[in-house]
């Protein structure tokens, strides 16, 4: 298990197959994926473990990152994912986060996106990220506003209103 950074609340780590669970109990509740174009995506534990196996492990493989594991240091617990995707839908590297509604409000997705914004400013090659949210979702637009995101554009995809922002780490 590779981790990747800590803060004083949090270990952010790789994930692997024994999170299954986790990862179908953050995603499982409605109202998680209610922004999310993958609602619907991870309604079994089997559907857990394929995406951590057929999606996060691969990208881990490929390109060195992928969504990692957000662990609440007080009791071990993966309580939601952070980081990084190489997002081949815009051809960039996206942000994002999501954790299981008992953990909102607390400042866990600011928290944990600064300590990767901070740890690939150090220890990855990448520049520019990405953050997309649909408008509604006025809590991940504020997170990505905090982390130091600029709004760049609003566009239509498959039906969706989508706002892009976007920073910079290196230039």
């Amino acid at each position: 298990m590779k981790v990747i950074t800590e803060t004083s609340r949090l270990i952010i780590r790789e994930f692997n197959l024994d999170d299954a669970q986790a990862v179908y109990d953050f995603n499982a509740p409605e109202e998680v994926n209610r922004y999310t174009g993958d609602a619907g995506m991870c309604s079994s534990i089997e559907d857990a473990t394929s995406i951590i196996e057929n999606i996060w492990l691969k990208e881990y493989a490929k390109y060195g990152f992928a969504r990692w594991a957000v662990v609440l240091k007080e009791t071990g617990k993966v309580i939601g994912f952070c980081g990084f995707k190489n997002e081949t839908r815009i051809d960039a590297i996206d942000i994002g986060y999501r954790f299981h509604p008992d953990y909102w409000g607390k400042g866990f997705a600011t928290e944990s996106n600064q300590a990767c914004i901070d740890y690939a400013k150090e220890h990855m090659t990448i520049d520019k990220v990405y953050g997309e949210v649909i408008p509604e979702n006025t809590g991940s637009s504020h997170v990505l506003e905090k982390l130091g995101f600029k709004f760049e554009r609003q566009y239509q995809e498959d039906g969706y209103t989508l706002d892009s922002y976007a920073i910079q780490l290196k230039s």
